[in-house]
């Protein structure tokens, strides 16, 4: 259902690639995040404007954090090790991290960045369903 969550997100609602992957991840997953919250990943979309980090990725970050973290990273025993793991495991599936590379990649006209943007979660649903089993 994740995916399909961030398809909605994407196509319908008109969403950037990080957006959908955090709005999706907060209805499959029950985040609690209020539409406010989820504002605050508008700007990773586009690899934050540029073309670096990919959104989609970020997004995948931003919601294990909403998932996994204590009150602060550095005070939540290996998360950043885990959010190192999912951002490799994203790359070795999509080839880079960088927005502008996997655009040429990855994106075409009448999807944009949708193939990405499912990619990030099928990546964030096993790191999340480790989350679970914590």
């Amino acid at each position: 259902m994740l995916k399909e969550h961030a398809e909605r997100f994407y196509r319908e609602d008109h969403c950037n690639c990080a957006e959908a992957v955090l709005l999706a991840a907060n209805a499959e997953y029950n985040l609690g995040l209020t539409d406010d919250q989820c504002k605050l990943v508008g700007g990773f979309g586009g690899g934050v404007g540029c073309g670096i980090t990919c959104g989609a990725l970020l997004g995948a970050v931003a919601a294990l954090g909403a998932k996994k973290m204590g009150r602060r990273a550095q005070e939540t025993y290996g998360f950043n090790k885990e959010c190192g793991d999912l951002a490799r495991e994203f790359q070795e599936k999509l080839g880079d991290t960088n927005c502008s590379v996997l655009r040429k990649l990855h994106a075409d006209q009448t999807n944009r960045c949708l193939k990405t943007v499912l990619a990030a979660c099928d990546v964030l649903e096993s790191h999340m369903a480790a989350a679970e089993q914590e």
